[in-house]
Parts: C-alpha cells; structure tokens; sequence
C-alpha cells in the first residue's frame, strides 16, 4: 500500500477520530477505559504524524514526546485494523525515529500491555527490546516497556 506520511496538528479531525478508535480498540482488549495517567497534549506532543493512503484518507499515526535531551517517547501509534500489515506501522515508525534524530534525540522508548501480542512482536521485529520501564511504567503491571537506540539503528 502506498500511504505518506506527514506532520499534522494534534487536534485535527482526522487525527483525533485515529486516537478515538485506538481508545476504542484498548478498551475493547483491557476491558476497561482509558488507564494512562498522563496523556499527551497539543502542548506535550513535539510531532504527530498521520499516514493517508492514495485517496487521502486517514490510516494511521503516532506522535513523540521529548522526555529529555536524549530521550523521546512513541505515543499513540496506531494503525486502522483494515490496513494492518500492509506496511502503514513501518512507515510511521521510520517516519518517527527519523523525527527523534532531527531533535537531536538518541534513544526512543515507548510502551505497549500485554493484551496486544501483535504490538510486542512488531516493536520486537522492528529492532526494539524490552526494558525495565521509564516514568510512570516502571513497575506497572501491565507495561511492556520497549526501547531502540536510535544510533544503532
């Protein structure tokens, strides 16, 4: 599938209807609401991006959140379930990482839970590896905390 991949508002309609369907979808495998206790903001989020296919429609997205000078974190990565392996999470992922690096960042984190199996086996094939945790997933029992230096990427 062909899609780009570019910088978007974090409050535009295409990107907020992305983020609702994936709370939908978490919600629907944890059987609960929304547990994360800081979300990302307009004011937080340092890039979101959103991937449209030929026609122009929304697929996907995922934002980084710069936690220090070295330091990003994926958030809100998240791929329309009818374009799931068509190459549309690699993209966005690469379009992130190469994001991270023109903010001067060396290492990404992100965390994902254990209700999501194809989460943990896409962030493993694309090179990430599991961690300990940062900020507040430290310890959470349902964070899978994955990392990639970006320098050996």
């Amino acid at each position: 599938m062909t899609v780009t991949i570019a910088a978007e508002p974090w409050d535009a309609e295409d990107g907020e209807r992305l983020r609702s369907e994936m709370q939908a979808e978490l919600a629907d495998r944890y059987g609960i609401p929304d547990q994360e206790t800081e979300k990302p903001t307009a004011e937080s989020v340092r890039v979101f991006l959103v991937a449209r296919d030929g026609q122009g429609e929304a697929r996907g997205c995922g934002a980084l959140q710069v936690l220090s000078d070295d330091t990003a974190e994926i958030k809100r990565m998240y791929v329309a379930p009818s374009v799931r392996g068509t190459g549309v999470a690699t993209g966005i992922l690469r379009a992130l990482e190469d994001a991270a690096r023109e903010l001067g960042v060396t290492t990404v984190v992100l965390s994902t839970g254990p209700r999501q199996p194809d989460a943990i086996r896409f962030y493993q094939r694309e090179g990430y590896e599991r961690f300990a945790g940062y900020g507040p997933y430290i310890g959470h029992p349902m964070a899978q905390c994955f990392t990639l230096r970006l320098t050996d990427a």
